[in-house]
């Protein structure tokens, strides 16, 4: 038996062997925990990616995210484009026959990222991210034009949308003052909740 077929045969032996790449095999379950979703119950049937409205513009497939999250893959994964590009619609979940939500896992992908110091690959997208989530911490719900500016600002792309804006604005579609919702100190607990974690 020549060297190669030795160390073959001996990594079918062990746990899981993922060649080329460095393994954490606690990372399901620290996406787990964040998400209560079990990555481990996906047994890679496709629905969520024949489904996902996004899945073309992804460089791993929603079924491929599952199954490097299930691995242990965390570096590739949280390094990722795709976690950023996940739009959280749910189709994953609708279609899935284990009832799984592949959005849940990516949002949790995306919590353990910004954990962990890791910049989005699509720094529009997580520029996105913040200024949505300070407008509803503020508010309780989204004041679409503050939320446009500060995201121009942070994306540094002031311009490109200016002329969709003009006409929004000349048909009442964009409001001039900020809406805030009655429950707006239930909005900021879940929020102070969530910084505690």
């Amino acid at each position: 038996m020549s060297q190669l077929s030795k160390e073959a045969n001996e990594a079918v032996k062990s746990d899981i062997v993922v060649f080329g790449s460095e393994t954490n095999p606690s990372f399901y379950t620290e996406v787990q925990e964040i998400c209560g979703e079990n990555a481990l119950q996906c047994y890679q049937c496709g629905e969520c990616t024949a489904g996902c409205p996004a899945a073309f513009a992804m460089e791993l497939s929603p079924n491929k995210v599952m199954r490097m999250v299930q691995l242990g893959c965390e570096k590739e994964v949280l390094e990722s484009a795709t976690i950023w590009l996940c739009a959280g619609c749910e189709t994953c979940a609708t279609r899935c026959p284990k009832g799984l939500s592949v959005a849940k896992v990516m949002d949790a992908c995306r919590e353990i990222a910004g954990k962990k110091g890791i910049k989005s690959s699509e720094p529009g997208v997580s520029a996105f991210h913040e200024v949505f989530l300070a407008g509803v911490r503020q508010n309780g719900r989204v004041f679409e034009p503050l939320m446009i500016a500060l995201h121009k600002v942070k994306s540094r792309n002031l311009f490109q949308d200016v002329p969709l804006g003009m006409k929004m604005f000349a048909k009442g579609k964009l409001p001039l003052v900020p809406s805030r919702i009655k429950g707006l100190e239930e909005v900021k607990k879940i929020f102070k909740k969530m910084a505690a974690k």
